[in-house]
């Protein structure tokens, strides 16, 4: 990863779990990285835990699209340039019967886990395209909830469908920028959203089961690996999931 010493990363959702994963890891590679997220406390924190010098924590609003806006006219103006992107801030909804969610409870997830990225993503174009040497990588954060639901988690499972779709999409449309774009599902990470596993969570035949966790590190390292490849190779699909979990099988 030699190369990634002068290459610029924007990471959102970068105060916990995955975001910091990713975030120490791509300075550990080489990269200098924009943190980004809500709590500025929360990123300077990450920044504290990673390489000197090679962080720029940055709040912003993810719901917000001036202030998403304003996140990377900051990157243009600070950097001149931006190499990889890592769409990973994301939320999911209380979970309630599906006839029970609320028209604001669907859209804040909508906003949150759809919206932000694909406003990150046209941003991100905008930036890759005109840049020298041209193109860039845009990582985006699915879910093994795309492929396998759990009970009541409609909003959550629908935008990470739709995730899929997005990159797909703006991997077929960055070609001819030489913008690279690619996905990581993820499942069952040690980090506090998945806290509520160790006590047990809801399975689809009604039983509450404690599920086996994975270091959140070895997500960490996945995304390094995908933002160091050369642009003339792309993963574009990328699985990273406690071996023990139930996901793959039955029941």
């Amino acid at each position: 990863m030699a190369e990634a010493a002068k290459k610029i990363a924007l990471v959102t959702g970068a105060g916990t779990g995955v975001g910091r994963a990713a975030s120490l890891a791509l300075m550990k590679g080489g990269f200098t990285v924009v943190l980004v997220g809500r709590r500025k406390e929360m990123l300077e924190e990450t920044a504290k835990l990673g390489e000197p010098g090679m962080s720029l924590p940055v709040a912003a609003d993810m719901t917000d699209p001036a202030s998403i806006a304003a996140l990377f006219d900051t990157v243009k103006s600070t950097y001149g340039r931006l190499d990889v992107l890592f769409n990973n801030a994301g939320m999911g909804a209380p979970p309630v019967p599906f006839e029970d969610l609320t028209l604001q409870q669907w859209q804040s997830v909508v906003a949150t886990n759809l919206t932000a990225p694909f406003l990150c993503t046209q941003h991100a174009f905008r930036i890759m395209k005109d840049q020298s040497p041209r193109g860039g990588r845009i990582i985006n954060n699915g879910s093994i909830s795309a492929h396998a639901p759990r009970p009541f988690s409609s909003p959550y499972t629908s935008t990470k469908h739709a995730i899929t779709g997005l990159t797909k999409a703006s991997n077929l449309d960055g070609r001819a920028y030489d913008i690279a774009v690619g996905q990581i599902d993820i499942g069952n990470a040690e980090t506090p959203m998945t806290e509520r596993m160790i006590g047990g969570v809801l399975q689809p035949d009604g039983r509450m089961m404690p599920e086996p966790r994975m270091d959140v590190k070895a997500v960490g390292d996945a995304v390094a690996y995908m933002a160091s490849l050369p642009l003339d190779a792309n993963v574009l699909f990328i699985t990273v999931m406690a071996t023990k979990m139930p996901f793959v099988g039955r029941g």
